[in-house]
């Protein structure tokens, strides 16, 4: 016996307010979790470069390093590795002048041990200002 004959049929209905809850709950916890670079934290003032040319000339000791540890001042060649005689050379070459810039010159495949060895000499020999030469790649 069918005893549903007498009753209307009930149409199925979606309720949505439990579905906007759950969306809601998620949406929270991501806003919660979530971090957010700060870039504005990190204050860094860039260094400016200007196009004029120095009014004043400077000597220039030129140091280069080759890959094998070879080293040369002014031309003139080193045996490769001998601290003592780079550190003569440069005190010879800075005798009696003022504002002398070092300019290392070294191989990309030299190694990192043989341009501090001659940072260290021009140290040693109270050349504070240094300079590395580049290559432009166009």
């Amino acid at each position: 016996m069918d005893f549903r004959r007498g009753r209307a049929r009930e149409e199925p209905e979606i309720n949505f307010i439990p579905l906007i809850d759950v969306l809601l709950v998620i949406l929270i916890f991501l806003m919660v979790t979530t971090t957010y670079s700060h870039f504005s934290e990190l204050k860094i003032n860039l260094p400016t470069a200007q196009g004029e040319q120095q009014q004043s000339k400077t000597v220039e000791i030129k140091v280069a390093v080759a890959a094998d540890g070879a080293m040369a001042v002014n031309g003139a060649k080193l045996p490769g590795g001998d601290k003592a005689a780079l550190l003569a050379s440069l005190k010879a070459a800075a005798a009696g002048k003022r504002d002398v810039v070092v300019v290392v010159n070294a191989d990309a495949r030299s190694t990192h041990q043989s341009v501090i060895a001659v940072m260290e000499a021009a140290r040693e020999a109270g050349l504070s200002q240094l300079t590395f030469a580049t290559q432009n790649l166009k």
